[in-house]
């Protein structure tokens, strides 16, 4: 008895539309990180990328709970002495709050080539408009 796995060519890989309004920050990620990966998908594979291609939209009104908007902070190191770079939550999502579900759902992928192979198919936009018509995405409503 040998154990199938399924060849690159035969993964089918369907594209999903989120609406991000309303939804609470962390629980949309792990959702997200959990269809990119494939662990929906019942032929998941762990060392392969299964996965769904995933299009977020409506970033901007995402709820975020607690005193997380008050007290969460971002940090970037530029490479430089003295180039620690930090920025409240409340002003990235005021600045780039497409950046803010792309970080939570990278976060939660795998730290390897093929996390960021599954992070490339992640797609967030600001507004409820988005260019992947063309692959006629589904319709997602996460619970």
């Amino acid at each position: 008895m040998s154990t199938y796995f399924p060849k690159q060519g035969e993964i089918v890989r369907k594209w999903f539309v989120v609406d991000a309004s309303g939804q609470t920050l962390g629980r949309l990620a792990s959702q997200v990180a959990r269809i990119l990966m494939g662990k929906e998908n019942p032929q998941y594979t762990p060392f392969l990328d299964t996965g769904d291609h995933v299009v977020v939209i409506n970033a901007e009104k995402v709820k975020i709970t607690g005193m997380k908007t008050e007290q969460k902070v971002y940090h970037h190191y530029t490479g430089y002495p003295g180039g620690l770079r930090s920025e409240g939550l409340d002003k990235r999502v005021a600045r780039k709050p497409e950046l803010v579900i792309e970080q939570a759902v990278l976060r939660m992928l795998p730290k390897n080539k093929l996390g960021r192979h599954m992070f490339s198919k992640l797609q967030v936009y600001k507004g409820d408009k988005h260019p992947h018509a063309a692959q006629k995405p589904e319709a997602l409503v996460l619970a």
